[in-house]
């Protein structure tokens, strides 16, 4: 609000902004790590959904993972023709309309687990400017569109709530663990954070940042043998010398 206004000429920043050093600082909030690990993704791509709701919450959360962790928000304004081929094309909501820099599109390939979400919960109507999910509909006012976003995600996570119980995962499992857990596993498995920051659709790499969860026990176990990987070729050298 105070940039906005600093900006519009209303107030003047050198004598009533109240940020900065020696001024006042927001607290920073603890990052607590919200991935799951790759053993739990597979458990809830394993299950079998007892009831349609189910299903659809299943449905829905792998469908956010698999599409570069895209939030709800962004799930329910994907119209038909962010479909390009084999890969999903747009702009995160929050984004498309900002002043600040020119947000870049988000590319998405489409895997064979997403079209089959995509062709079971998809609308029939298949004009371009259709969503492509039942989550929206035309001509309705911007609160209208949150009410609904917010009731899909109540719904979304009620139901996996139920699910995780089922398959006994400690952790949470809400859409917003699905984007994490996506970040995550990317740079589990050795992707750069540049890519995961392009596609995430984040401007800046410090918020990618604290979307990465550090890296599992089993892992660090792993990379800390090969500090001492001399050892297998003084071994090898051995044997091949007797």
């Amino acid at each position: 609000m105070f940039n906005e206004a600093i900006f519009q000429g209303i107030i003047n920043r050198d004598k009533c902004y109240p940020f900065g050093r020696r001024k006042y600082q927001p607290p920073t909030s603890r990052n607590i790590k919200k991935a799951l690990t790759l053993e739990d993704v597979g458990k809830i791509y394993y299950y079998e959904p007892v009831c349609l709701e189910e299903r659809k919450a299943k449905d829905f959360w792998l469908f956010s993972y698999f599409a570069n962790g895209i939030n709800p928000t962004d799930i329910a304004h994907l119209k038909y023709k962010n479909i390009e081929g084999e890969y999903l094309v747009f702009e995160r909501a929050k984004t498309e309309n900002s002043t600040r820099s020119s947000p870049r599109p988000i590319t998405v390939y489409i895997t064979e687990d997403m079209q089959q979400v995509i062709d079971f919960w998809s609308t029939k109507d298949k004009r371009p400017g259709n969503y492509i999910f039942p989550v929206l509909q035309h001509d309705i006012t911007p609160l209208r569109q949150v009410e609904l976003i917010e009731l899909f995600v109540q719904a979304l996570n009620d139901w996996m709530r139920k699910i995780k119980k089922k398959l006994g995962i400690e952790k949470a499992v809400t859409t917003y663990v699905a984007r994490h857990t996506f970040s995550t596993i990317m740079k589990r498995s050795g992707v750069s954070t540049e890519f995961i920051q392009e596609s995430l659709g984040h401007t800046s790499i410090k918020t990618t940042e604290n979307y990465l969860d550090s890296f599992e026990k089993t892992v660090k176990k792993e990379y800390s043998q090969k500090l001492v990987a001399f050892k297998n070729a003084a071994r090898d050298d051995q044997v091949h010398g007797q």
